[in-house]
């Protein structure tokens, strides 16, 4: 029997990696000789250098950035075959990395992205294409600091450099574009986004996701009006329209900066990663394909790992079951999808903090248990 389990993490328990390994588990107590492979997935989020590396056997690159509010952080590259560099705007440019009492939206930058986007460029590794995931920023900025690091200067009306940030923006009067990275333009770059948001209004940047990076209501309406006058002026000096592109709100409208200042474009994470790693290939290898994500309801069909893998695994004719942390609202619609069962991980009443602490044995046993109600259905079958 041959097994491919390709999982999200359950986060805030286990990694990718380690919801596979205790997956494994179950499957060695039932069926010992089981072949079992392992691919991390993540969908463009935290953890996708990590899955991406592991799954296609790559390395890690490490660099010091110019972090949120202006420190130096460490941030990592993955570097895989065919010339791809694998990163996350979340590990130079995240809201983890900015205390609660300091976070305020009008000044984060998403500077140290670009640096580390600059760092790709400079690899002596044939690098042809970046994969960036744009999910957990601290920021709301329109994507102008990772622009800055390659080069582009945004000016007031006087020619004054503006400050970084997003609550400047209203001051923007013209893009210069003289010292742009010339190597951007044989790069391609493909944003992982897991989101449809806008650049602005209600379901904008600013609206949606300001609050949580510190953003007060006021702070909010000054935010939405400084990204909205920023795809004004991008449109009007090089054509280029990012204010209603679905995903272009992504990271505080990071999605749209990438998309005006290096080409780049937007596709869901999970695809990307799947498409990358030639994930259908491996289907086509396996008897049994086991995914799954820490809660799945209804927004998991929009997007996410589990519906990435069991909708490429109904192509391939395989059965697909999902393992779970936990099941809501929903969590049927994807059935539709080429999903043929889901078996969440909690066996007996008990505590949010208890399922998490005891993520893997539930894990291990909700396997084992997957795999002994399969073997009564080929029973059952041959009967």
């Amino acid at each position: 029997m041959k097994v491919l389990i390709a999982s999200d993490s359950f986060k805030g328990s286990l990694s990718s990696l380690e919801v596979g390994q205790a997956i494994t588990g179950g499957i060695k107590n039932v069926i010992p000789e089981a072949a079992v492979r392992i691919i991390p997935i993540a969908d463009g989020g935290e953890g996708t250098v990590e899955a991406m590396v592991i799954a296609c056997e790559g390395e890690y690159l490490t660099y010091t950035v110019t972090g949120p509010l202006g420190d130096p952080v460490q941030a990592k590259i993955g570097i895989i075959q065919g010339g791809i560099a694998v990163m996350e705007m979340a590990a130079a440019s995240g809201l983890p990395l900015v205390p609660k009492e300091k976070r305020n939206p009008l000044i984060t930058t998403t500077r140290g992205t670009g640096e580390l986007i600059k760092y790709a460029l400079a690899l002596d590794r044939g690098i042809r294409r970046i994969l960036i995931g744009i999910g957990g920023s601290a920021t709301n900025d329109g994507g102008t600091g990772m622009a800055r690091a390659l080069g582009i200067r945004f000016l007031d009306q006087n020619e004054r450099e503006l400050p970084e940030g997003g609550g400047s923006l209203l001051s923007l009067h013209r893009i210069d574009f003289s010292g742009a990275d010339q190597r951007i333009r044989d790069l391609e770059i493909t944003v992982m986004c897991d989101v449809d948001n806008p650049l602005c209004g209600p379901r904008g940047a600013s609206a949606v996701y300001g609050p949580q990076k510190g953003a007060t209501p006021e702070m909010v309406v000054h935010l939405d009006s400084c990204l909205g006058h920023l795809a004004e002026v991008i449109k009007r000096q090089n054509g280029t329209e990012i204010k209603d592109v679905p995903g272009a709100g992504a990271a505080g409208g990071l999605g749209g900066g990438l998309m005006a200042f290096t080409g780049a474009v937007l596709k869901s994470g999970t695809e990307a990663i799947l498409e990358t790693i030639e994930f259908d290939r491996m289907a086509e290898e396996a008897d049994l394909i086991i995914t799954g994500e820490g809660r799945m309801d209804a927004q998991s069909a929009f997007g996410k790992v589990p519906m990435g893998v069991a909708s490429r695994g109904q192509k391939q004719g395989k059965p697909v079951i999902a393992i779970v942390g936990s099941v809501g609202e929903g969590a049927e619609d994807l059935y539709q999808y080429g999903l043929n069962a889901i078996i969440p991980i909690v066996n007996r009443p008990m505590s949010l903090d208890e399922a998490m602490a005891e993520g893997r044995e539930l894990t291990v046993r909700a396997a084992e248990m997957a795999i002994r109600l399969m073997a009564a259905g080929a029973k059952m079958r041959s009967l």
